[in-house]
């Protein structure tokens, strides 16, 4: 089973349609190269934050390291 397939279940696993998982992977695998590049670290371990943020997001977890931010207007209305 090749990265793609693996990404795309451990999707659907987390409760994503199949297309929306297998979106999903693709997504991941572009951003991981895209980081990698970007911060000249190994694929696999911004692969591996990825995963950590997508189980963390799913658990509704907010990581330490997001920046909080508030919908257009939140601030007008005292929120």
């Amino acid at each position: 089973m090749n990265e793609h397939a693996q990404l795309t279940q451990l999707c659907e696993r987390l409760g994503a349609p199949h297309a929306q998982a297998e979106a999903m992977a693709a997504q991941l695998l572009k951003r991981a190269d895209q980081l990698a590049a970007e911060r000249d670290e190994p694929r696999e371990e911004m692969l591996a934050h990825l995963l950590r943020l997508l189980v963390q997001g799913r658990s509704g977890e907010v990581p330490a390291d997001f920046p909080a931010t508030q919908p257009p207007g939140a601030s007008e209305k005292g929120l």
